[in-house]
């Protein structure tokens, strides 16, 4: 698996996409180190799915560029994400891996607060970079694919919030896939100062269905003490893409993390979301929801990790199985000694619709301290027919009676996407993979 999946990729080839993009020399270091662990790590092991069956070998490097003069020139699938009636809006677009559009508001620039590409903020804000970059949240040498995403990141964007800065609007990023085999090797850091509090929506969008190629994304989110980030995402690869995404979040004391993610890829997809509670009283609060068909094979871990005492760790996680599609939802709440007063709730549940579906969620507990709460809910199961006999009993057909029912099941995270034009995107991602 290592040859073939850094086949071509030599240190002289590192080198030359570090320098044409100008990085400074730590991060071409740090690529050239993370090639050679690379090769010698093994895969990661998620439990109950074989991912070394999975191609992750197959994908191109580098896309080609091209800017977007003006919102009104984006494809309509893209549209449905922005708001063409407002000039202020704090966006930015990478197609092909490339920034293509990029706005902030002319306020929060003088607040000091950054928000851009990665490349950019590599040529710009590189000591910033470096304290955050793989350096506590995801570790390199993790596996293979945390290596390999070291040596061969080729975008993302960075976010930096200053103490005491408090943004109101969402900020949003849109990672346009649209040559059909170029690879995602996209890393997002967010940094939220003591007493900040920021939004930040991401949609990852295909424009293929069978060509192979390869996703493998990581973000690292750091709430500082009394900061608070909200991070929602829908992830949208198509049929073709095998996906990896690694999400970890770190809070200090009083701070607080909420995801909500909308998992919606259609191929085979392995994902990540960690949170580490450092500080006393952080809270966080994990939502995702997903949607399988066909034949891939999803495997979803939620984590939260409580160091601080009364801190405060919550877990939902809700999927939805159809065709032969299946999906494997880990909830893990851990208490480490020392955190005193802690909470940690999970509830996983999962939705097969056709008889071939398979769903499996796996609730744990690991609690290393004695004055503490926790607790979980976990269940696998079929539409119920008494509720669909209900609905149907008010003149309410079959097909929108299950229709009625799975919204519902998923509203939970659908609910708490920030910005409505993403929410109602997700919405319409649901609605098509269902029917």
């Amino acid at each position: 698996m290592s040859v073939e999946m850094l086949e071509g990729y030599t240190t002289d080839y590192i080198e030359r996409f570090s320098q044409q993009n100008n990085e400074p020399d730590w991060m071409k270091t740090l690529r050239t180190d993370a090639l050679k662990q690379a090769e010698q790590l093994e895969m990661p092991k998620p439990d109950k799915t074989k991912i070394n069956r999975w191609d992750f070998s197959t994908f191109s490097h580098e896309g080609e560029a091209k800017e977007i003069s003006t919102l009104v020139d984006l494809p309509d699938q893209i549209k449905k994400f922005v708001n063409l009636d407002s000039d202020d809006q704090n966006l930015v677009i990478l197609r092909n891996q490339f920034n293509s559009y990029q706005s902030l508001s002319d306020d929060l620039k003088a607040k000091g607060v950054i928000f851009t590409d990665i490349f950019t903020a590599l040529r710009e804000h590189a000591d910033l970079v470096k304290k955050y970059y793989m350096t506590e949240a995801v570790s390199v040498d993790e596996h293979k694919l945390t290596a390999v995403h070291a040596a061969l990141m080729n975008g993302g964007v960075f976010l930096y919030v200053p103490k005491n800065v408090v943004i109101e609007t969402p900020l949003q990023a849109i990672f346009w896939q649209e040559d059909r085999d170029l690879a995602l090797f996209n890393h997002v850091i967010i940094v939220a100062e003591e007493n900040s509090q920021v939004t930040y929506v991401e949609n990852y969008l295909s424009d293929h269905e069978e060509t192979k190629t390869v996703a493998n994304v990581i973000a690292e989110v750091f709430a500082m003490d009394n900061a608070s980030i909200s991070y929602g995402s829908v992830d949208n690869f198509a049929y073709g893409t095998t996906s990896y995404i690694n999400r970890r979040g770190v809070a200090g004391r009083d701070a607080i993390i909420n995801w909500a993610l909308g998992q919606m890829n259609d191929g085979n997809t392995l994902s990540e979301n960690v949170t580490h509670l450092i500080g006393d009283n952080s809270f966080c609060y994990a939502k995702a929801v997903s949607v399988g068909r066909g034949d891939q094979v999803q495997n979803f871990t939620a984590k939260t990790i409580n160091y601080g005492k009364s801190s405060n760790g919550l877990i939902l996680q809700h999927g939805v199985m159809k065709d032969s599609a299946t999906g494997i939802f880990h909830g893990i709440g851990k208490i480490e000694h020392g955190a005193t007063k802690a909470n940690a709730e999970q509830e996983s549940r999962v939705l097969m619709l056709n008889k071939d579906a398979r769903g499996d969620a796996n609730p744990i507990l690991l609690i290393d301290e004695d004055d503490v709460t926790a607790g979980h809910a976990a269940s696998v199961g079929r539409v119920d027919p008494l509720h669909l006999y209900y609905l149907m009993s008010r003149g309410i057909s079959r097909r929108e009676a299950e229709r009625l029912i799975i919204h519902g099941f998923l509203a939970p995270v659908v609910s708490s996407i920030p910005i409505e034009a993403v929410r109602n995107q997700l919405t319409d991602v649901i609605e098509r993979k269902v029917y």
